[in-house]
């Protein structure tokens, strides 16, 4: 009867499944949204369809395998090599974050719903996750900048294995009564395990698939064989250390120069969708509402501090020595919600608990899971306003060419906050632009499934910087009549100025390096000064700003704080454009051009589009 009714709620899951993705694409909303409701719909609170209860011992074992694979599905995403800008920011949240959340959650809870200190503190514990499993869709489907949404997805990762592990310690001071010393070693026993099975996996098995032959399908039975092993392994040999193992297993694979990558990837993808549905739609079954009403509204005050003070707290702590601008970390304290494995691993508590006698363990999945449903709810239908409230939906740009041009142009696009893909034939270049923390895709920019790899569809411009004037040619003719560009989104690179009016003739926008030094050498020639407005040096800069601050409308040049290295050139308004003297009145959605020399171009941008 039991094997029945697993298949009965495998081909339930299946057909919601299908439905929450119709509905996501129909309302564009993160699938997760409606995972979420269809399994407190179907579960015994409402319709009464699915109880999860009746799979017994089973549902830890599902639950379980899929959030190692979701997990290292995350790590597989993750390459190392073309994220070292923001390394120092993750390893800060996943550490300072981390205690600051635990503190404050422990605190809130303890004093504002009245938990006893010990239970307080392993709802802390658990809600220091930011899951993967929710961040990971929301970031591909809002597709903020990249340093942005790696640094979210990075940190769920690894967030995930440290929740864990910080939760069972915890849990077992509770029920074991571990002293000092007995708890340094719990935890230090449990995260060397994790390292130590996650490196080794991910070592022997990047290195049997860079040293074998096989097919797609072999590599994937044997990667999927592997990560079910990785994570057993690791728990028997040290509860709660599974998660870290996994965890790190996908990202050395994710960050090595394996050629079955990408198949794993599109793999893994299909795989994840399937547990994501049946993981959240089987958890959110199991919520019993009277467990939400005994925590009460005490527990909805903690969980928007958690949202609205505790997470922006721990994000600009963690990352005030980064480079990353207000908007951005404004943007990363909103995105922080609780997923899959505060969730199971609240349920798993509070039956071991019950077992035991303990109380508290109904009002702990009770808080969890309001916690969960009202964070992955705002995430998922807000993250993309905000998002665009806060610009750090930036655009889509690929350069075809990692000589220096297409690597120092790429270098100032990362610069300015947009996202930027390189394809470049060669390793050598590959490697450099890997280097400075540039994404590259390595291959021939005239085969269209290279171009797909690198993002094509989805890039507003395609820049073509190649030293080739044939390949350039034939980039912008594939962007323009495969993938239907505008000829205001193609621009490239004319390395013989004969071939100037062959790009023109096919209304591609083109410019001759020659050409433009010579003009540039002649103004330095007599007209030193009409060059010098032009010359802003490596480090400075020339943008185009709309005028968004309310408190900057209707204020004359003069009288706004400009940095000493700024000018504004020339303030566009509909039709008209104006040259900018000091007393020209700004008007709302006016478009200002501005120079300047250092980060002075990006504090005028700042103050005007504020």
């Amino acid at each position: 009867m039991e094997s029945i009714y697993l298949l009965q709620v495998a081909l339930a899951v299946l057909v919601m499944s299908l439905v929450a993705q119709s509905l996501s694409r129909l309302f564009k909303m993160p699938v997760l949204i409606f995972l979420l409701a269809e399994g407190i719909i179907a579960g015994p609170e409402v319709l009464g369809l699915l109880d999860p209860s009746l799979l017994g011992e089973g549902l830890a074992a599902i639950v379980s395998l899929c959030v190692a694979v979701i997990v290292f599905d995350g790590g597989l995403h993750i390459d190392l090599k073309s994220i070292r800008s923001i390394q120092q920011g993750v390893l800060s949240l996943i550490t300072v974050g981390v205690i600051i959340t635990f503190i404050f959650a422990t605190l809130f809870t303890h004093y504002i719903v009245g938990l006893s200190l010990e239970i307080s503190a392993v709802f802390g514990a658990l809600v220091t996750a930011t899951g993967p499993t929710v961040i990971t869709p929301v970031v591909r489907q809002v597709r903020v900048n990249h340093r942005v949404s790696k640094t979210l997805e990075l940190e769920g990762v690894l967030n995930d294995a440290v929740c864990v592990i910080l939760a069972a310690l915890v849990f077992e001071v509770i029920i074991s009564q571990l002293s000092g010393f007995e708890a340094v070693s719990f935890i230090v026993y449990r995260t060397m395990i994790g390292l130590t099975m996650g490196i080794a996996s991910g070592l022997l098995l990047t290195r049997f698939l860079s040293s074998s032959v096989l097919s797609e399908q072999v590599v994937r039975f044997v990667t999927f064989t592997s990560v079910i092993a990785t994570f057993v392994i690791a728990e028997s040999l040290g509860a709660e250390s599974g998660i870290l193992a996994v965890a790190l297993f996908g990202i050395i694979v994710g960050s090595s120069n394996v050629r079955y990558k990408a198949a794993l990837k599109e793999f893994k993808s299909d795989l994840v969708l399937m547990m994501l549905s049946l993981i959240f739609i089987l958890l959110a079954a199991m919520l019993k509402f009277e467990d939400i009403f005994r925590i009460g509204f005490a527990g909805i005050i903690v969980v928007l501090l958690l949202v609205f003070f505790v997470r922006p707290l721990s994000v600009f702590v963690s990352t005030a020595r980064t480079n990353f601008r207000t908007k951005e970390k404004l943007f990363i304290s909103f995105v922080g919600p609780r997923g899959v494995v505060p969730a199971s691993i609240a349920t798993y508590f509070a039956i071991k608990m019950n077992s035991l006698n303990i109380e508290g363990g109904q009002e702990l999945v009770g808080l969890v899971f309001l916690t969960v449903i009202i964070t992955v709810l705002m995430t998922g239908s807000l993250s993309k306003y905000v998002a665009k409230f806060l610009g750090v939906i930036p655009m889509e740009i690929l350069v075809v060419g990692g000589g220096e041009v297409g690597r120092i142009l790429a270098e100032r696009f990362e610069k300015r906050g947009e996202n930027v893909v390189v394809v470049e034939s060669s390793e050598e270049h590959c490697q450099r632009l890997m280097k400075s923390g540039i994404r590259v895709v390595h291959g021939d920019a005239e085969d269209v499934n290279v171009l797909k790899k690198a993002g094509i569809e989805n890039a507003k411009y395609v820049v073509a910087s190649t030293n080739q004037d044939n390949t350039n040619l034939l980039v912008c003719q594939i962007a323009k009549t495969k993938f239907g560009f505008k000829e205001d989104q193609i621009v490239a690179r004319v390395n013989n100025m004969e071939n100037l009016h062959a790009f023109w003739d096919l209304e591609i926008r083109a410019m001759s390096p020659a050409m433009s030094t010579a003009l540039f050498l002649d103004n330095m020639v007599g007209r030193p000064h009409m060059f010098s407005m032009c010359e802003v040096g490596e480090g400075g800069d020339i943008l185009e700003v709309k005028v968004t601050n309310p408190k900057v409308a209707g204020k004359s040049i003069k009288e706004l704080s400009l940095p000493e290295d700024s000018l504004l050139l020339m303030v566009r308004r509909g039709d008209q454009s104006f040259i900018a003297n000091g007393n020209l009145v700004l008007e709302f959605d006016d478009v200002v051009t501005v120079i300047g020399e250092g980060d002075a171009a990006k504090i005028v941008a700042d103050l005007l589009g504020r």
